[in-house]
């Protein structure tokens, strides 16, 4: 693998002279550029491929400058371009989570486009703190794309397991189509078997995510699927940050909607995030609802205070995101009386009985 460029911890406005936004989709990229001293916007797609990262380069270096890059964490789409500006000589790369990059355009006041979403994060580039991307190693990034993989494929296998049962209740589908059905399964779980052992042979080589690996089995309502796919993508994010910005990244985050006494509009999650995060932990907080008192006596006192139980539900897998970062942070293993101290007592008093779904 090339050595990548020594990093550009904090160019501060003086040091960057180009900024650029870019507005990342599968097939193309939308990019706006302000450059001292006019400030005046120029803008320009290109196609989102290797050749079309290349002439996206050339194009910025034209403005003989440093260049400070801000887009969208938007999955694969954007982490080729994100490295690509990595490694190469007199670009800073910022990635920022969806929600804070949506928030400040909608503050901008302009209409949702590719073209004005890029001319909102070049506008951010430049008026912003900036707070430089720190790119994963191949390992991670290769476990990522493994744990996603995994998780495309247990999808497919749920569909397919859906439709059997249809076709089983069905008077019109004959045989060959409820065999066909079981065979795609077994397929797909043979498939599912020798990928999770190849997630399993990566973790172990790697003396930290092993490590992480085990805190994670330890937990309530985590087993090896749910592990492998919650570390996959926690371990690209970055060291420094802090567990509100965890909570942010996953889309788990609260949004409140209220204004004086005419506007009070319930309150939902963000899903301004990581998909594969928020899903990988829907299952764990689906059992440690019922199996950890802790997290299940806080499953309750939410549904006592009138929440639904999708919303008790989504709390839950919040507090345990909380506790992973918390164990991970510390290397300690998982402890439901410090996740929850107030409700220790309680529950040793109460022990509260096991919730249906």
């Amino acid at each position: 693998m090339s050595k990548s460029r020594p990093r550009v911890e904090d160019p501060s406005p003086r040091q960057a002279t180009v900024f650029c936004g870019i507005d990342v989709s599968a097939a193309t990229l939308s990019v706006a550029v302000q450059a001292d001293p006019e400030w005046k916007l120029e803008q320009r797609q290109l196609a989102n491929s290797a050749a079309g990262h290349r002439s996206l380069m050339a194009w910025l270096r034209k403005r003989k400058g440093l260049v400070r890059v801000t887009l969208e964490a938007t999955g694969v789409y954007g982490m080729d371009v994100a490295l690509a500006l990595e490694e190469a000589e007199g670009f800073a790369v910022e990635v920022l989570n969806p929600k804070k990059a949506r928030d400040f355009a909608r503050s901008l006041g302009r209409s949702k486009t590719d073209k004005t979403d890029a001319a909102a994060l070049a506008e951010y580039s430049r008026r912003m703190k900036f707070v430089a991307w720190k790119r994963p190693s191949r390992e991670v990034l290769e476990l990522r794309a493994l744990g996603r993989h995994i998780t495309t494929l247990t999808e497919e296998h749920t569909r397919l397991s859906n439709r059997l049962h249809a076709a089983r209740a069905s008077r019109t589908a004959p045989r060959c189509v409820r065999e066909d059905l079981k065979r795609s399964m077994a397929g797909i779980q043979k498939r599912l078997v020798r990928l999770r052992r190849e997630a399993r042979g990566r973790i172990e080589k790697q003396a930290g995510l092993r490590r992480k690996w085990l805190r994670l089995l330890a937990m309530p309502g985590i087993g090896e699927t749910s592990a492998v796919q919650i570390l996959a993508e926690l371990a690209s994010l970055d060291e420094n940050m802090t567990v509100r910005q965890w909570v942010a990244h996953s889309g788990l985050d609260p949004v409140h909607e209220t204004s004086g006494t005419s506007v009070h509009k319930p309150s939902h999650i963000s899903r301004q995030g990581n998909r594969y995060l928020r899903k990988a932990l829907f299952m764990p907080a689906l059992t440690a609802a019922r199996f950890d008192p802790h997290l299940q006596g806080f499953y309750m006192q939410l549904l006592d205070r009138h929440k639904t139980k999708l919303q008790a539900l989504t709390a839950v897998a919040r507090k345990i995101l909380h506790a992973i970062y918390g164990i991970f942070k510390t290397d300690t293993p998982y402890d439901g009386a410090k996740l929850f101290p107030a409700l220790a007592v309680s529950i040793t008093k109460n022990p509260q009985p096991t919730p249906t779904y």
